[in-house]
């Protein structure tokens, strides 16, 4: 399906590529910026601003194999330049907390602590915890998006579970 802008053969088939990869990854983007922001009107605002951004520059990715880990590092950056204008902002969904509700206290207790530990973490180290554990992503696969070895994945993410171990103890 073409956006419509294009007559252009190629440019049609480079615009249903990307919507294909939009429509792939809508649900991961939406919870990997939910993770950072804790808000569903935010997070979505985030989606569409991550999608704005790769459309505009999505004739630059080369290696389609590379497209997912590049609209994640969009997505990363999005959430990141988010929170940075809005810091010390710190707004909780009131649809997580009725969600949570039905837990009993010590889990929904475990889950707050938990969270509150990662928003203690720096954004990179929050970024590895969030692509490991909540979105079970391979270290590769996050040194990729992060650009980065992945012996220095491996060491942030060390960092980041002592870090939040010894939060979690407090």
């Amino acid at each position: 399906m073409a956006i419509g802008f294009s007559k252009n053969k190629l440019l049609r088939e480079r615009e249903d590529s990307f919507l294909s990869l939009i429509n792939e990854n809508q649900e991961k983007l939406y919870r990997i910026a939910y993770s950072y922001v804790k808000n569903k009107d935010d997070a979505l605002d985030i989606v569409q601003e991550t999608v704005y951004k790769a459309y505009i520059s999505y004739h630059k990715v080369k290696n389609i194999q590379y497209e997912n880990t590049w609209l994640t590092r969009i997505l990363i950056n999005t959430c990141i330049d988010f929170i940075k204008k809005n810091q010390k902002v710190v707004a909780i969904d009131m649809k997580f907390i009725e969600n949570t509700s039905h837990f009993n206290n010590d889990n929904f207790q475990q889950k707050v602590e938990v969270k509150e530990a990662i928003d203690k973490l720096n954004e990179k180290q929050k970024t590895v915890i969030i692509l490991r554990f909540f979105e079970d992503m391979k270290l590769e696969e996050i040194a990729k998006i992060l650009e980065s070895p992945v012996s220095t994945i491996k060491s942030i993410l060390y960092r980041a579970l002592n870090e939040m171990n010894i939060t979690l103890k407090e």
